[in-house]
């Protein structure tokens, strides 16, 4: 809790102090085993996992569950910064130093004298301010991690583009496109090369974000969104097929089904708003 709620609390300060202190022990002789085996890249997929948990507690809206979240995900930060230490790389100070050195300079409008009027404005700034600190990069697309989901990742690459104008006009022309692309996808399928397939199936995909984007929406959360409901409905299923006593192996395709429309009618009568879903 905050310290203007709960004067006696500790100040945010002390209560990284104590984190850091905290992660010094779990390492050092008499600490922690597993935590003393791991290094920089066996904890690469904790930060991954972390952060997507983090996304999935702000989606439930569940106040708790972020704070718990976030702790998580700060932790791996200071663990990577603890590695750093004892291998006399880098410190938790030197991160939060270049955090706070990057996030003044990168913003003028606040800490100095140049005046933006707007978001889009402040966001142009960071851009041109970032181009001229990373000289060395000769493309507008460079700083997209080539490890990011793969829907997540064409979402960023079209923005770059479209931060130095390429871009379509609006979303409907986008629209168009993916028209174009499902046209070449069934010309692939027809003809049985499955390499031309999945090339065209890449750019229907590649397609689709863009419309998400221009829209103003996530393509990756509008997928996760849509594995989510997927899931939710596919137990429906399994919990009516249970019920009649068949497992979804035994039942019929036709079975199958009526459970399904069933289990989408019920989801529409309880939000009467998505009856345009699918």
């Amino acid at each position: 809790m905050a310290d203007a709620e709960n004067p006696r609390s500790p100040s945010a300060g002390t209560a990284f102090a104590l984190l850091v202190s905290l992660m010094h022990r779990l390492r050092a002789p008499g600490g922690c085993p597993w935590d003393a085996e791991q290094t920089h890249s066996s904890l690469k997929q904790y930060v991954i996992e972390e952060a997507y948990e983090v996304v999935e507690a702000i989606d439930e809206g569940s106040r708790d569950h972020l704070v718990e979240e976030l702790g998580d995900l700060l932790f791996q930060v200071v663990f990577h910064s603890q590695l750093g230490a004892e291998a006399g790389e880098f410190t938790m100070e030197d991160v939060v130093e270049r955090i706070c050195d990057k996030m003044t300079r990168r913003h003028p409008h606040v800490f100095g004298d140049r005046v933006v009027t707007d978001a889009r404005e402040a966001l142009a700034q960071w851009e041109r301010i970032k181009r001229e600190e990373t000289g060395s990069r000769s493309s507008a697309l460079d700083g997209v991690p080539a490890a990011l989901p793969a829907l997540l990742r064409a979402q960023r690459l079209q923005t770059k583009a479209a931060r130095v104008g390429f871009d379509w006009t609006a979303w409907p022309d986008a629209w168009n496109k993916v028209r174009e692309e499902v046209g070449e996808v069934e010309g692939a399928l027809t003809s049985g090369d499955d390499i031309r397939v999945a090339e065209e199936l890449g750019d229907l995909l590649f397609s689709i974000v863009n419309v998400a984007r221009l829209r103003g929406m996530d393509a990756e959360d509008c997928l996760r969104r849509a594995s989510e409901k997927f899931t939710r409905r596919f137990g429906k299923v399994e919990t009516e097929m249970k019920a009649g006593g068949r497992t979804v192996t035994e039942a019929s395709a036709e079975d199958l089904d009526r459970a399904w429309e069933a289990a989408k009618a019920q989801e529409r009568q309880g939000h009467p708003e998505s009856g345009m879903r699918p």
